[in-house]
This record gives structure tokens, C-alpha cells and sequence, in this order.
């Protein structure tokens, strides 16, 4: 159990993933605003006023066992292009979601996802053991739900009327939640499929 108890870098060629601190606050205000994300209305991802509320948010799930937050960094530049986590996480069953994720615009459809993705189904399944790792995203959300297929997670299913939208765009809609998930044998080949994709960014 003794990994479970803090967030911990996962360095890789493209991206790397550290846990986050207000000291990336600058950084991901200025990333935010690539393709103004706080408009989307499928997710909630924070405006550049609400960041340091954000962080806060999830450094204090952090400090309750709930949440493990990381800052995406871009290597080239040494700047946080993004956050993403591992959530609801579930030591004793050994299960935890991947989520509450963006890039800014720039970034997004690069190696950084997949490599993202990556580091950190590798970290869960090779250190912490999981017995299965979960994705969650808005049934109207087509980017994020082709993003998760393309890494080989299977849909388990939809929550229907899962979650009221608190966007302003949608404020009031019941929000239908896909499930998805990769187990602990499906692993090998998800790990080789999205070694293959690297490789051929590499290439």
C-alpha cells in the first residue's frame, strides 16, 4: 500500500508528468486560454481567474487520498501545457480513473496524450497494481470518447442522467456519462499498441 500514498514524476521523451503546485498556476492560466477551453461545454476545465481555485481543488482532494494531480509539462519548454490525474482512487480495490484532463490547443492531437496516457497506465498497473483503470466522459463528447478508444479502452457502459451540467451553456441538461476501462490483462497490449504509436512519432 505504501505507493499509494503520494503522487510521484513520471518522465517521459514528450511530456512529463510532475504532481502539481501553485507554482504552475502561470503556466496553466497562459494554457488555458490556447482555444479558450473554458467554453466547452462537455467538460469542466477552469477559466484563467478560477485556475488557483482549481489547483487548490485538487491538492485538496490530493491531501484527502482522493485525487493524485499532476502538471503536464512540455520538456521542450519547461511550461505546463495541461493537468490530468488519477481519481477516485480506490486503494483497497486497487482501481483508479484517469481524468480531469486538458491540454491547451496547441498541443492537443500530439504525442503528448499519448505518451501521457502511457506513463500513467503503466504507473498503475506496474507499481500500484491496479486491477483496472477507468475513463469517464460526457456522452456528447466525441473527441475525448474516440481519444480513449484510440488507447484501447472498452466501454463498459452509460450513466444516464449521471450528473447535472453546471456549464452556463448547458446549465440544467442532465449530463449521460460513458464508462470505460482498461483491466490488468488487457494491459500488454494496450501497452504495446501505444508503444507503437510513439515509436512511429519518433520515427
Amino acid at each position: 500500500m505504501s505507493h499509494w500514498t503520494a503522487p510521484t514524476p513520471l518522465p517521459g521523451q514528450h511530456v512529463h508528468l510532475v504532481p502539481l503546485s501553485h507554482a504552475h498556476h502561470d503556466d496553466l492560466a497562459q494554457a488555458v486560454r490556447d482555444g479558450e477551453l473554458w467554453q466547452l461545454w462537455t467538460t469542466t476545465i477552469p477559466s484563467p481567474a478560477g485556475m488557483a481555485a482549481e489547483i487548490s481543488r485538487r491538492l485538496d482532494l490530493q491531501t484527502q487520498g482522493k485525487m493524485w494531480p499532476f502538471a503536464v509539462i512540455d520538456p521542450a519548454t519547461a511550461q505546463a501545457v495541461g493537468m490530468t490525474t488519477y481519481m477516485n482512487i480506490d486503494a483497497t480495490n486497487r482501481r483508479v480513473e484517469i481524468g480531469s484532463t486538458w491540454y491547451r490547443q496547441s498541443v492537443q492531437r500530439s504525442a503528448v496524450n499519448t505518451e501521457a496516457k502511457r506513463l500513467l497506465l503503466a504507473y498503475a498497473f506496474e507499481s500500484l497494481n491496479c486491477i483496472a483503470v477507468e475513463f469517464r466522459t460526457h456522452f456528447f463528447n466525441q473527441p475525448s470518447r474516440r481519444a480513449i478508444e484510440r488507447l484501447g479502452a472498452k466501454l463498459d457502459g452509460v450513466l444516464r442522467s449521471h450528473q447535472i451540467n453546471p456549464h452556463p451553456l448547458g446549465a440544467g441538461a442532465l449530463r449521460d456519462t460513458c464508462v470505460y476501462s482498461i483491466i490488468a490483462s488487457e494491459w500488454p497490449a494496450v501497452k504495446a499498441h501505444l508503444d507503437h504509436q510513439l515509436n512511429r512519432v519518433r520515427a
